[in-house]
């Protein structure tokens, strides 16, 4: 079943779902984030990772750290075909019968930025890691500290036979920007 703005305000505040938590939503002058009808709008952090060595191809089973720049800005610019690693400003902490649904927001989509991130498996936890895209021909800005994002929560009628937590999950935990890792047999 969805879940309204009640189960996730609940949530955040007597089980901490999400931190930092905003419990209405934030549009004057910003790209919206906080609270919603049924969904909770995540912010951008300022920290974000940028690949280098164009020359390379990015392969999951050989990336590595030294693939990515780190660097921080509150305007985000991304040139034209490109993408970066963001990271959100909330840590999510996910019960074990409820699967998070990330989509990204309209209006970077209007401008050709797209976001994509996994579902937000039962029991993981931790700060989402974000490939956000310029699928545009002109640079495009994203702003930290605004929404960049909606999560959607979806509750199971009965419990998963193994949740992220008790498959060991690579990604579990995560308090940086994650590049791709392949789990080692």
């Amino acid at each position: 079943m969805l879940k309204s703005s009640r189960w996730i305000r609940e949530q955040a505040e007597q089980h901490r779902l999400l931190e930092p938590f905003v419990a209405s939503s934030v549009r004057a002058g910003v790209v919206s984030y906080g609270l919603g009808p049924f969904g909770y709008d995540l912010r951008l952090d300022r920290t974000y990772r940028r690949p280098v060595h164009a020359a390379a191809p990015l392969d999951p089973h050989r990336v590595c750290e030294s693939d990515f720049e780190s660097l921080s800005a509150d305007a985000i610019l991304i040139p034209p075909g490109e993408f970066i690693l963001g990271r959100s400003l909330e840590y999510f902490r996910m019960p074990r019968m409820v699967l998070g649904l990330v989509f990204g927001k309209s209006t970077y989509a209007r401008c050709g930025v797209l976001v994509n991130v996994t579902p937000l498996e039962p029991e993981w936890t931790g700060y989402l890691t974000i490939s956000i895209a310029n699928c545009g021909a002109r640079s495009a800005v994203v702003h930290a500290g605004q929404g960049i994002a909606q999560v959607v929560f979806v509750e199971s009628s009965e419990e998963p036979l193994l949740s992220y937590k008790d498959l060991n999950g690579k990604y579990n935990g995560q308090e940086e920007i994650t590049v791709a890792r392949i789990q080692e047999g």
